[in-house]
């Protein structure tokens, strides 16, 4: 086949450093995911459907590009966003996201849910933490955590 085609969606989660709640505005949230948009979509062709999260964390659902690894496409997300983060305001200079992540792949009839799922976290963390939720996304996709190594 002369062709090359892939359509594999992903479902990004990283917290900041340490779940410092540094994105606790939010404008700045909304703001964020825009630019997060901008660079997932120009920089590493894995253009998201849906971006969206809390004080202190994200997750982001994207179509991962044929050219780019996951880990780079989240390098670029990560260090783009960092950049911009810091320039917003002298509170936010020690911003850092934290160094890990989560990604899940998603299957085509799961979009819809997994997009709904992420669309509603403000909701969704009025009942559960961050850690809770993690563990539940990695126990829901046979993922083995060490609890000594995943939070940072």
């Amino acid at each position: 086949m002369p062709q090359s085609l892939a359509k594999v969606h992903v479902h990004l989660v990283y917290s900041t450093k340490e779940r410092k709640p540094w994105l606790r505005h939010e404008n700045l949230r909304k703001q964020l995911c825009a630019y997060k948009a901008t660079i997932l979509r120009n920089t590493v062709d894995s253009p998201a459907t849906i971006i969206n999260g809390v004080e202190d964390h994200i997750h982001i659902l994207c179509l991962l590009s044929r050219k780019f690894a996951i880990k780079d496409v989240v390098k670029y997300a990560k260090t783009e966003t960092t950049k911009w983060i810091k320039k917003q305001s002298e509170q936010l200079e020690s911003f850092q996201w934290q160094a890990g992540y989560g990604a899940f792949s998603v299957s085509e009839s799961n979009v819809p849910r997994v997009r709904d799922y992420i669309a509603c976290q403000q909701e969704h963390h009025k009942r559960i933490t961050f850690k809770d939720e993690f563990r539940r996304l990695c126990q829901r996709h046979g993922v083995e955590i060490d609890e000594q190594y995943v939070w940072d």
